[in-house]
Parts: C-alpha cells; sequence; structure tokens
C-alpha cells in the first residue's frame, strides 16, 4: 500500500520540476527572440526602411498573435513566435532611426533600454525569489491594458500629446505588473506552456522600451 505522504512528496516534485521547466524554456525562449527582434531592428535601421503604418502594423501584430496562439502546441508555434517577434522588431527600427536622429537621441535610447532591462530583471528576480502570487492582478490588468490601447488609439487619431504621454505613462505600469503577474503565473503552474509565456514577457518588454523611449524622449525636449 503506497504511503500518502510519499505519494504527495512525489506529486510535489513533479509539479516543481515541471515548472521549472518551463521557466528554463521560457527564458531561453525569450533571449532568442530578444536576440532576433534585436537584429531585425538593426536590418531595418540599416536599410532606413519605412514604418509599415498603424493599421498595417495592428493586423500583422494581432494576425500573427492569432497564430501564435493557434499552433503554440506544435513546432509551427516556434515559427510563428520569431515571426511576430520579428516583425515587432522591424516595426522599432524607424522608430529608432527617428530618436537617433535628434539631438541626444542616442541617450534617451540607450538609458530607455537600460531602464528597461533594469525594470524587467528586478522584477522577474523579485517574483522568482519570492514566489508570491500575482494572480489577483490579472483582471486589474486586462481592463487596463485595454483602456490604456483604446486610449493610445485616441490620442493617434485625435493627435493629443498630452494623451499619448498619459497613455506611456500607464503603460510602463501595466508592463511592470504584467512582467510580475506573468513569472507569478509561471512559478504557480497557472501557465504551463513556455511559447505563450514568452510572448507575453516580450510584448511586455517591447511596450515597456517603447513607453519609456517615448517618456524620455519628451523629458529630454526631443519630441
Amino acid at each position: 500500500m503506497n504511503n500518502p505522504i510519499t505519494i504527495t512528496a512525489s506529486q510535489s516534485q513533479t509539479a516543481t520540476f515541471a515548472t521549472n521547466k518551463v521557466i528554463r524554456n521560457t527564458y531561453t525562449l525569450l533571449s532568442m527572440t530578444l536576440l532576433f527582434s534585436a537584429l531585425t531592428a538593426g536590418v531595418s535601421m540599416t536599410l532606413n526602411l519605412p514604418h509599415p503604418g498603424l493599421l498595417l502594423t495592428l493586423g500583422g501584430y494581432f494576425g500573427l498573435l492569432f497564430a501564435t496562439t493557434k499552433f503554440r502546441n506544435s513546432a509551427l508555434g516556434l515559427a510563428f513566435v520569431f515571426a511576430l517577434t520579428g516583425f515587432m522588431g522591424y516595426t522599432l527600427g524607424p522608430i529608432l532611426n527617428t530618436y537617433l536622429a535628434l539631438p541626444n537621441g542616442g541617450q534617451v535610447v540607450m538609458t530607455s533600454m537600460g531602464g528597461t532591462g533594469a525594470i524587467f530583471l528586478g522584477l522577474s528576480g523579485f517574483a522568482l525569489t519570492t514566489r508570491k502570487d500575482f494572480s489577483f492582478m490579472g483582471g486589474f490588468l486586462m481592463v487596463g491594458i485595454l483602456v490604456a490601447f483604446l486610449a493610445g488609439l485616441g490620442a493617434v487619431f485625435l493627435e493629443i500629446p498630452g494623451l499619448s504621454l498619459a497613455v506611456s505613462s500607464m503603460f510602463v505600469l501595466l508592463m511592470a505588473g504584467l512582467i510580475l503577474y506573468e513569472t507569478s503565473n509561471i512559478i504557480h503552474g497557472g501557465e504551463t506552456d513556455y511559447i505563450m509565456a514568452t510572448v507575453t514577457l516580450f510584448v511586455a518588454i517591447f511596450n515597456l522600451f517603447t513607453s519609456l523611449l517615448h517618456l524620455l524622449g519628451f523629458m529630454n525636449g526631443d519630441e
């Protein structure tokens, strides 16, 4: 007859192993997609490619995100992850060229990059070491991101600089919360698919960087 304590310990070890595997696969794939996105951004900058525009950007992003989600349990899912992150890198290239052409633009870009890295590493490290459960943030983040996204569209179409800055500030806070939430979700078994975990963290890093870029550019008088 099996000892209930032994069975419980075995189940706990299995769950811990599965969680560690998801964490390892997620951060490995995230590192690869960040490098690939940086490469496509560099190519876009070097070739001085034009920005595809808001509609094509949204269409490409949501289309590739849908494909990634649909095929997340197959090899095609990996291909679509790189297609999505590569596309986002391409759209970032023209934005970086615009900032780099401005006075102090290089400093703004490097500061935004360093700030993004520090925030991501700090929040991820906090969630991983403390193992606190941030699942309670899920509903708030979903509503907040939707509101910020719609406000961002309004700022673009209505050309309201103040609203645009407010949206960037909201996204900095929301993406920081999303990093905590998703890391906690992985640790506590709420997210078992490393492809979707990678996409969520990548999107958080991307939006965090572009939002910091906008805010720091404004504070430095580059916009």
